[in-house]
């Protein structure tokens, strides 16, 4: 299994610097395909502008790179709606969007409905609380699925700092995502960032995959992707250093068990209860209980639901 992986790593492992843009663009016009940039948002009113405004400058009217800039709203209470399409982004509610499936709350839940308001033969996404944000983040994992067809998924993977310690962010990738693939995936222990969330796939793709609805959607795509078109279809791309806002403890604890309920749903169908997981925090009377649901619902995929397939009809 080692030599597997490091084969991978050799063959589907890149540096943003090995595709230039222009062969990129050469090949998005050879090949006829369209692309689309997804930015799930929540109460990130700070970042967002900026972000779309370098995409849309950048590879919408400096280049033609992206065909189409989106930002899905989940809920917001500040500004991001506005500062969003302020910068020059399409701005959607997640409620708009297939309004007879009541939606949950969830980073994943946005994702699998973005796809029914996109059109894009590559969907990427990025998050929408990047600091220091540069294009090539979305051109570096756009890049192989542009110029190999035998490609159909990029993650981008980097360097994460915590504050100013480096190296250190990404807590719950090496304390309960690495762990995982590592003892039950083995083929995808290449991975360097696999709960990234900037990364790049194609439409046939993702339309075939289950969505988890929370936290577990960048690992259960991952592990489901693997199985639906194996490991050689996958691919990572070196786009340098990724700054963003850092949760607290606590919000990490409730991250990483939706992630380990991902992958127990992953090992064993069946028998399913729905979870919850207690924390403490210190109170007038000492330590005091909350417990929060873990997130175990997930989307089927999106090819089933009929106003997608009408829509691809149409």
């Amino acid at each position: 299994m080692l030599d597997e992986v490091e084969r991978w790593l050799a063959a589907r492992s890149w540096s943003v610097t090995d595709r230039p843009l222009q062969q990129l663009l050469a090949a998005k016009q050879a090949g006829g395909q369209t692309v689309s940039v997804v930015l799930p948002a929540l109460d990130e009113e700070e970042t967002v502008g900026e972000i779309v405004s370098v995409i849309r400058r950048e590879l919408m009217e400096r280049v033609a790179l992206v065909d189409e800039l989106l930002v899905v709203d989940s809920g917001s209470r500040d500004r991001t709606s506005a500062v969003a399409a302020a910068a020059g982004a399409r701005v959607v509610h997640r409620d708009a969007i297939l309004p007879r499936v009541p939606a949950v709350p969830g980073k994943g839940e946005v994702l699998w409905r973005s796809l029914l308001v996109t059109g894009g033969d590559i969907v990427c996404f990025v998050d929408a609380d990047l600091r220091e944000f540069r294009a090539d983040f979305v051109s570096g994992i756009v890049g192989p699925l542009l110029t190999d067809p035998d490609v159909h998924l990029v993650k981008a993977m980097y360097d994460r700092p915590l504050g100013a310690a480096p190296g250190q962010g990404g807590r719950v990738t090496e304390l309960m995502a690495r762990p995982l693939l590592n003892m039950h995936w083995p083929r995808l222990a290449g991975f360097v960032q696999p709960l990234g969330g900037e990364y790049a796939a194609r439409r046939s793709l993702l339309e075939r995959l289950p969505f988890p609805v929370g936290y577990g959607v960048e690992l259960g795509m991952l592990v489901d992707a693997l199985h639906l078109v194996g490991l050689d279809a996958l691919a990572q791309v070196d786009v340098g250093v990724r700054r963003h806002r850092h949760q607290d403890g606590q919000a990490l604890g409730r991250m990483s068990a939706a992630i380990y309920r991902t992958a127990q749903l992953r090992l064993a169908r069946g028998h399913l209860v729905r979870p919850t997981l207690t924390q403490f925090e210190r109170g007038a009377e000492g330590f005091e209980p909350r417990t929060y649901s873990v997130d175990t619902e997930e989307r089927p995929p999106m090819i089933q639901i009929a106003e997608y397939a009408t829509r691809r009809v149409a």
